[in-house]
């Protein structure tokens, strides 16, 4: 039963699939948050958690990333709330300075080169056992979406009027900052570190041009993410060329779409 599993391509396009229906549904968030920019700092200095496991001697490398990714999420956090500096400036520093750590760590030990896959990803690599381990974060994030949704929708419009809906502006825009920190972490090996950013916003900036409403802005975030997967999945696997690269590619071709539609 389920023979065709066994199959690389198949398991790989399915895990293509999920992991744009995971980006698909959490990038709306990001884009209201506004937090794009935020989202490519994480996944610069997850190369430093990346090197600090190699460095520590963590076989498990994705046990660094995450602890460094969330801790990283949680000090910007702080940060922007502590701070006179303006966000964009706070993260921008961590991000080139996380970016630079991880390239330092690696150079000393002469292993840059062979984390260089790291940067672009490949979306053929997904194995079997990571299937289950995506459906389970898939089904985490709809849970977060059921119970949280209008916490994250309140607090990502006005930290005041999420103060007089009784909601705890810190906690709910923290909470969230981790949530993208531990899928970034998880997914990066597979999108790569250099265009995670692309695959978090690009469906969901497309949605919001078109949609009236937060269910279309969702459903059209998810449905434009899984577009540009097939789609570029399927092109890259019959050009043999790289998977992410191609998806960002019609990703951004689906925005620029929208954005035209939006004019009319």
């Amino acid at each position: 039963m389920f023979y065709f599993l066994e199959h690389q391509i198949v398991i790989s396009f399915i895990g293509c699939i999920l992991v744009a229906v995971l980006l698909g549904t959490v990038g709306t968030m990001v884009i209201n948050n506004k937090l794009a920019f935020f989202s490519d700092a994480l996944g610069h200095c997850t190369f430093t958690g990346i090197a600090l496991g190699h460095f520590i001697g963590i076989k498990h490398y994705q046990i660094s990333i995450i602890l460094f990714a969330v801790l990283f999420a949680i000090l910007i956090a702080h940060l922007v709330e502590k701070e006179k500096s303006s966000a964009d400036t706070i993260i921008s520093i961590f991000s080139s300075a996380g970016l630079s750590l991880g390239i330092f760590i690696l150079t000393l030990n002469k292993n840059l080169s062979s984390y260089s896959e790291f940067f672009f990803g490949d979306i053929l690599s997904i194995k079997k056992n990571e299937i289950l381990g995506l459906l389970f974060l898939i089904l985490v994030v709809f849970l977060f979406w059921i119970f949280l949704f209008n916490n994250f929708l309140i607090s990502s419009l006005n930290k005041d009027l999420a103060t007089s809906k009784l909601i705890n502006f810190k906690f709910y825009r923290t909470l969230f900052m981790v949530m993208i920190s531990i899928l970034v972490s998880v997914t990066i090996k597979w999108v790569g570190i250099l265009l995670i950013n692309s695959l978090l916003t690009l469906p969901a900036a497309a949605a919001r041009n078109i949609s009236k409403s937060m269910q279309q802005y969702m459903v059209f975030s998810i449905f434009f993410s899984i577009l540009s997967g097939v789609l570029g999945f399927t092109i890259s696997y019959f050009l043999e060329n790289s998977g992410t690269p191609v998806i960002v590619l019609f990703s951004s071709l689906i925005y620029l779409i929208s954005h035209f539609m939006k004019k009319k």
